[in-house]
């Protein structure tokens, strides 16, 4: 037995001296090996956008794409997640739907599912990414996650995107405006 034990040990120091990268886990397998648990529901992709629904908000650097949110599909959780569909616009007239989803204490953001031709949708095994493109900078900073706090209901969103940014996102001069919660 004890020849077993020191033959294991043997083999468990020259791999660990081999050199050898360890292989590289996805997001999936550090979260659940960690024992982190994720709370977060399953989610059904909400009806798909009519254009009466459309609020478009600015994004610089669109590169002529436009954008729209989907007032019927914007919500907040009672974890702070401030979920939407999104649709981009390209210059020809192209429609790109999403079902997406931001962290705003993070700013990170989720893809939960694509939208088809034919309305119908796909689900995206999409996982919590850092916000980096324009657009979702944009939904961030000046319309869902002003001072990184969500909005607290949709109304809230709807109305900073109708009005062209929520009051409390940051002023003019690139000074942060101070949040009277």
């Amino acid at each position: 037995m004890r020849g077993l034990a020191l033959s294991l040990a043997a083999a468990l120091a020259a791999a660990a001296c081999s050199g050898a990268k360890p292989q590289e886990q996805s997001d999936w397998e550090r979260r659940n090996r960690q024992g982190v648990i994720t709370t977060e529901e399953e989610l059904d992709p909400p009806a798909y956008p009519v254009a009466k629904n459309l609020v478009q908000f600015s994004v610089p650097e669109a590169d002529g794409f436009r954008f729209f949110i989907d007032r019927a599909s914007l919500s907040v959780s009672k974890e702070g997640l401030v979920r939407y569909v999104l649709v981009a616009r390209s210059p020809e007239g192209v429609d790109n739907v999403s079902f997406e989803g931001l962290r705003c204490a993070s700013a990170e953001q989720r893809l939960y599912a694509l939208a088809r031709p034919d309305h119908s949708w796909t689900a995206a095994l999409g996982t919590w990414r850092p916000v980096s493109s324009p657009r979702h900078v944009s939904l961030v900073r000046d319309y869902f996650c002003p001072q990184s706090e969500p909005i607290r209901t949709a109304a809230e969103g709807i109305l900073a995107l109708e009005s062209g940014g929520h009051p409390f996102a940051r002023g003019f001069a690139g000074e942060p405006v101070r949040r009277g919660r």
